[in-house]
């Protein structure tokens, strides 16, 4: 289990643009929970992100995987167990490395690196099979640098690298947001797959209502560092899109979005 615990966070402290973000802010993720988060911009959904994979610090409170606080944690250290997948297409990714070679480097994630060869030739049926299950028909690109690929390939090829090794928490920080909508569709249900496929436990930031309520097993609205709703169960279940858009629209409008 995942928890945040009274987390307090301000920005530029001691200035005249300082913001408490955070104040006491508390967040309970079950395993096995696929956890949608929406609001408007300002309402701190990547800053929290941010402070459950370590990139950003906190005032106090504690972020605790398991029962056991990782404050003391760094980034590099939760991600061995965390993967991440970004908005933006061009990173989580190597441009100049081969798929290839980008997937051989996630296979190695949290691994000691000696003197051997980075790819395994050993691996590459099995690199070839995963990226079949995408549908892409990338499993005949394995030569081909990452940076020549699209978006939409880009960020599937990243999905899958985020998940080749074991994993506490998948965190998917807005990543259909660059994608055209057909795209985007097919990474939302490339990424249910994989989520039910390898039962993982993630969190999902985006600004698509319909996603947040088709995908996921919970449902969380924040607005100025606060949670105003959060449905799971039978009730995420039977939520529609015109159930939370004028909740979501009246946080927007007010924070002038």
């Amino acid at each position: 289990m995942l928890e945040l615990k009274n987390i307090t966070k301000t920005y530029n402290p001691g200035t005249v643009t300082e913001m408490c973000l955070f104040k006491d802010f508390n967040l309970k993720v079950r395993d096995g929970e696929f956890v949608s988060v929406v609001g408007s911009n300002g309402s701190g959904k990547t800053s929290m992100l941010n402070i459950i994979c370590g990139t950003i610090p906190i005032d106090s409170g504690d972020c605790l995987i398991g029962g056991e606080s990782i404050n003391e944690q760094k980034d590099f250290v939760r991600y061995k167990k965390i993967g991440r997948v970004y908005q933006n297409p061009s990173m989580g990714t190597c441009p100049n490395m081969t798929i290839l070679e980008n997937l051989s480097l996630a296979d190695n994630k949290g691994k000691h690196f000696g003197l051997g060869k980075g790819v395994s030739k050993k691996r590459i049926e099995d690199y070839k099979e995963m990226l079949s299950a995408l549908g892409l028909g990338l499993e005949d690109k394995l030569n081909v640098k990452m940076g020549s690929l699209s978006g939409g390939q880009r960020q599937a090829v990243a999905l899958l690298m985020a998940t080749m090794t074991p994993l506490d928490f998948l965190i998917l920080d807005e990543h259909t947001a660059a994608l055209d909508p057909h795209t985007a569709d097919i990474i939302m249900e490339l990424t249910d797959k994989i989520v039910r496929e390898k039962k993982l436990t993630a969190i999902m930031v985006t600004h698509n209502l319909r996603y947040a309520v088709e995908y996921g097993s919970r449902l969380v609205m924040m607005d100025k560092g606060h949670i105003v709703l959060d449905v799971d169960g039978v009730k995420k279940h039977e939520t529609k899109v015109d159930d939370i858009l004028d909740l979501f629209t009246s946080i927007s409008i007010e924070c002038g979005n």
